[in-house]
């Protein structure tokens, strides 16, 4: 019988291992239904500390846990006070003139401000999608476990452009103007269902009664 292997290698062969894929280098199936979530967008919110030792000056009408109301001696400054002045009243503390009496000084309540935060300035990156609203009420809720702001918070409605005013979004979450005429027109706009408001400007202050509603507006109202 012819052979034609003429040569035959009886060393001992060694097993070589091959590479097979690993759990991990195996492509996996999609998920079905499954999106990546995408992150959750913000509105910009820049505040303000206000402390009771920046002598804010509060006028109009606001609630007394928000002010401190201090009785001052103030200089008469009106028209008479010159002239009552060189008109022999002396060193009296009232002063004759043409049958007028004329206090040089006379005594004033003023309110000041209390440690409170400051909404100094509010955008949603889209209209009407509740983040403006989020925003506020992490805002109150860091300010209600405040010890010194005891959860007071204020805001000055200062429409940005001609046709727009913050003052609905503020005055549907709770804040109320302190001048009382401002008030009534927002109650107005709000029965007759007016889409735009008037530009209401003024100092705007979140009332200690409608704390409570604001952290869960949106949940119950």
């Amino acid at each position: 019988m012819i052979n034609n292997i003429t040569t035959m290698d009886l060393r001992p062969q060694m097993s070589v291992a091959k590479a097979t894929p690993s759990l991990s280098s195996m492509s996996m199936p999609a998920i079905l239904g499954f999106k990546t979530p995408q992150l959750k967008e913000k509105a910009t919110i820049r505040v303000k500390k206000i402390k009771r030792g920046d002598n804010i000056v509060i006028p109009g009408e606001i609630d007394d846990d928000y002010v401190d109301i201090v009785e001052e001696e103030v200089e008469y400054r009106g028209k008479y006070s010159q002239y009552a002045q060189d008109s022999g009243g002396g060193g009296n503390f009232f002063a004759k003139t043409s049958g007028l009496v004329v206090p040089k000084t006379y005594k004033r309540q003023t309110k000041y401000l209390k440690n409170c935060y400051l909404i100094d300035y509010i955008q949603s990156p889209k209209p009407k999608n509740g983040l403006g609203t989020e925003a506020v009420k992490q805002l109150a809720e860091k300010a209600m476990f405040d010890s010194r702001a005891e959860g007071r918070i204020v805001t000055f409605s200062a429409p940005i452009m001609k046709e727009s005013s913050p003052a609905l979004f503020f005055y549907k979450l709770g804040f109320r103007f302190t001048d009382p005429k401002c008030n009534e027109v927002m109650e107005e706009c709000l029965r007759n269902n007016m889409p735009d408001i008037p530009a209401q400007i003024g100092m705007m202050y979140l009332p200690k009664n409608r704390l409570n509603k604001l952290l869960h507006y949106g949940e119950l109202f």
